[in-house]
């Protein structure tokens, strides 16, 4: 058989989205980052929303998405997203907008700006991805990092008398009056990039309906800050992360 007989269109499986750059993305592989960015990219793709959508990034591992998604983009400073989303949605109000960040970035330096976001139930999607740990500056420890877990700054594991107890931001979130929806998902899986896919859809469905703040948390791998092959890092996550941030809807209004 001719390969011309096999490459036509109604033998395709798989397309890569035109929304999706040809740049060379410079995460570490296995890294959940790339594949949350081709899962936005679809919904973006699917929904017919390219030229409606905004995307926030802050510094961190995910600084670059610019480079990656063909929308429009704003940078925002250390974990001010929520804040520069807040004024972007409220002048452009048909347009679609949410900010992509990291634990560090959310959890931490920018835990205020997101409670209030959420408190104050803006019409945006926040997408937070959950590794447990500071990926772009050297591992150190997060808000969200495991009691127990290694990191460049707790070589001996966190200790709750000396660093505090790791943050469930996305269960404070939830009790927010201004929140619509908040979920917490994952990525290592077909099954489960399935279920973000869904959820991340529906977040933006919703910040349409004036229902208010949509949240999706998504729980990832840093093996690189954890020291980890892709593999190791996806079963660590399994035993480790997911009985701490066990996934599923939280709320659903």
């Amino acid at each position: 058989m001719d390969i011309k007989d096999i490459i036509k269109p109604e033998n395709k499986v798989y397309g890569k989205t035109p929304l999706l750059t040809d740049a060379v993305m410079h995460y570490c592989p296995g890294c959940t980052h790339g594949v949350v960015h081709k899962i936005i990219a679809e919904v973006i793709e699917e929904m017919g929303i390219q030229d409606k959508t905004i995307g926030i990034s802050p510094v961190g591992c995910a600084v670059l998405a610019y480079n990656y998604l063909d929308i429009d983009w704003e940078q925002a400073a250390h974990g001010r997203a929520p804040a520069l989303a807040t004024a972007t949605k409220r002048l452009n109000p048909d347009k679609y907008v949410f900010t992509y960040q990291g634990d560090g970035d959310l959890a931490s330096i920018g835990a205020g700006e997101v409670m209030h976001a959420c408190n104050r139930g803006e019409n945006i999607v926040i997408i937070f991805i959950n590794n447990a740990i500071y990926g772009m500056t050297g591992g150190q420890m997060a808000p969200t990092t495991l009691l127990g877990q290694v990191t460049a700054t707790t070589p001996y594991g966190r200790n709750a008398e000396l660093n505090g107890y790791p943050l469930k931001i996305t269960e404070l979130l939830a009790q927010l009056d201004g929140t619509c929806y908040v979920t917490r998902q994952s990525a290592q899986t077909p099954a489960a990039v399935r279920k973000t896919k869904k959820a991340i859809r529906k977040a933006f469905e919703n910040s349409m309906m004036n229902k208010g703040t949509s949240f999706v948390e998504v729980v990832g791998t840093c093996n690189s800050g954890w020291k980890l092959s892709p593999v190791k890092a996806n079963k660590w996550m399994e035993e480790n992360m997911f009985p701490f941030y066990p996934l599923g809807d939280m709320k659903d209004r």
